[in-house]
């Protein structure tokens, strides 16, 4: 989407993002002072709304073409622009709010960009700018393909759910389309309700084709011909964005009953979610994608076998399938090469909570906590110390600076007990109150359960009362010990994540910080996980 004033001079090319984050800070206000303000100077200005770059704190961020590169500007308030205006901005003059190109800013500079390659750089529901930005090129490679390559290539790249649990797409992929229907579906969890985490909504509002294109080939690959976007129901913008992109696909042949002229059909719709966290569970999710109350289903079947209206169906997260395009354009080899062990490609990490530069990073796993709260974050905004940081969303651990150099691996930090999760990655100074924390973990339980089983439902309603007495000092030793046992019934005999992953953030708290919970000592996190 884009806006000009017109004058006999050629036009200058202006970015301003129109992502959540940056309408939230007013970037509209100051869109329409910049189109004012150029108007009023006589000045021909061709103003793209597009996505964040990811670097929060200096939204609303502006950018503008120059022979050098885009220049940067931020974070711009409606009273700056006149004066911005003054010092030459569309020419990249100097001005106390210039940041230089912003490929050369240092968050941005040192992160590998795979999926978000195209965030922040085009417009993000123009087709023909998602081509000429390499757009497209997967899908085209895959139609040439059948469909059991397309699974092997996905397979071989070695990517994982980038949901939370980390399942191996191509496995997923590979079960659907060995599995006869007469339909099949593709649904996209995009339901993003951990705290921190804010990934999939800014993909999804600053390069929705990426999705789209991700999911077609996922069609293709497993002979589906429709799929859904699930979409969290505060996500107004992404909802609005995905339609517009979706639109504009159908119309350009890359959506509908015959793509690119290659006798592959596929159709797309948004669906909005029903507000529950526990939505974000697959199961619980396509109940709700099938007009009913979001309750987990017991498993086996497996979606993959009887999902959907109880037919094959693939469930993988924005991440997860946005990233499909880039290994079919470049190949698997091309996308294995980065990461460590089993943990292929790159991850989008999310930073919020006590931390000076709010933001996303995408980096290949292997960088270490360490790095990212401090290279990239720039420590506490307090300038306190940092003392705890809760990764992988609400029913994530609390990792102590200890494990601080563990690098974002999902097996080294299951090593540790601990979840990756979303990439989300929330920091607390030496302020915070891990029992407080862990009692929080409990009533967000208590809010989120489906009510299906009875040690989600019941133990953390249970668990609430327990450290509400820890916390006032009533006869903790024993308080404690039963808050084990709870933690143990929970982890162990939960349905789903919800109640089994709930001990997670509740047991770290308790283990790594125990003089905040007025225990004597730690004691060893159970092995056993959900």
């Amino acid at each position: 989407m884009s806006q000009s004033t017109t004058s006999a001079k050629a036009a200058v090319r202006l970015y301003l993002p129109r992502d959540s984050a940056a309408l939230a800070l007013g970037a509209d206000e100051v869109a329409d002072a910049i189109a004012t303000e150029a108007a009023k100077r006589g000045i021909e200005i061709e103003l793209v709304r597009n996505g964040t770059r990811g670097m929060l704190w200096l939204e609303p961020l502006l950018e503008v073409v120059t022979p050098a590169g885009r220049v940067a500007y931020g974070p711009v308030d409606v009273d700056d622009v006149a004066s911005l205006f003054d010092a030459n901005v569309t020419a990249g003059g100097d001005h106390p709010l210039a940041l230089g190109l912003t490929e050369e800013i240092p968050y941005f500079k040192k992160q590998e960009r795979l999926t978000f390659a195209r965030v922040g750089i085009t417009d993000p529901v123009s087709v023909d700018d998602y081509v000429a930005h390499d757009g497209y090129r997967g899908l085209r490679n895959a139609l040439a393909l059948d469909a059991a390559t397309i699974v092997a290539q996905v397979t071989e790249s070695g990517l994982r759910g980038r949901g939370g649990a980390a399942f191996p797409t191509g496995i997923k992929w590979k079960t659907v389309l060995n599995t006869p229907a007469a339909q099949k579906y593709i649904v996209c969890n995009a339901d993003e309700g951990d705290s921190g985490t804010f990934a999939d909504r800014m993909l999804m509002e600053g390069d929705p084709l990426v999705l789209v294109e991700g999911m077609t080939i996922a069609g293709i690959a497993v002979g589906a011909t429709r799929g859904y976007i699930y979409v969290r129901s505060e996500y107004p913008h992404s909802i609005d964005v995905l339609n517009e992109a979706i639109v504009n696909a159908n119309k350009a042949g890359y959506l509908g009953e015959n793509i690119l002229g290659s006798g592959h059909a596929f159709h797309l719709e948004v669906r909005k979610a029903a507000g529950a966290y526990v939505c974000g569970e697959e199961t619980a999710l396509l109940e709700s994608l099938e007009g009913k109350r979001g309750v987990v289903r017991a498993k086996p079947p497996l979606p993959a076998i009887e999902g959907l209206f109880g037919l094959p169906t693939v469930i993988n997260n924005v991440i997860s399938l946005a990233s499909v395009p880039i290994i079919m354009d470049r190949g698997a080899e091309f996308y294995k090469n980065f990461g460590m062990g089993r943990s292929r490609g790159t991850l989008p990490i999310q930073l919020a909570g006590n931390i000076k530069y709010g933001g996303l990073i995408e980096k290949a796993f292997g960088v270490t906590l360490r790095e990212i709260l401090y290279d990239y974050g720039g420590g506490a905004i307090t300038g306190r110390p940092l003392r705890a940081v809760q990764v992988g969303g609400p029913l994530g651990s609390y990792l102590p600076e200890s494990q601080w150099d563990t690098p974002l691996d999902y097996e080294a930090f299951a090593a540790h007990w601990a979840v990756l999760g979303h990439g989300g990655i929330v920091a607390h100074d030496d302020t915070v109150d891990l029992a407080k924390l862990a009692r929080y973990a409990m009533e967000f339980c208590t809010i989120e359960s489906c009510g299906k089983c009875t040690p989600c439902r019941i133990g953390s309603t249970r668990g609430v009362e327990v450290m509400d007495k820890i916390i006032d000092g009533r006869d903790r030793p024993k308080q404690i010990k039963l808050l084990r046992d709870l933690c143990d019934t929970m982890l162990n005999g939960s349905l789903c994540a919800m109640g089994g992953m709930t001990p997670y953030p509740v047991l770290s708290a308790l283990n790594h910080f125990p003089e905040d919970f007025g225990a004597a000592e730690s004691s060893n996190l159970p092995t056993k996980a959900a």
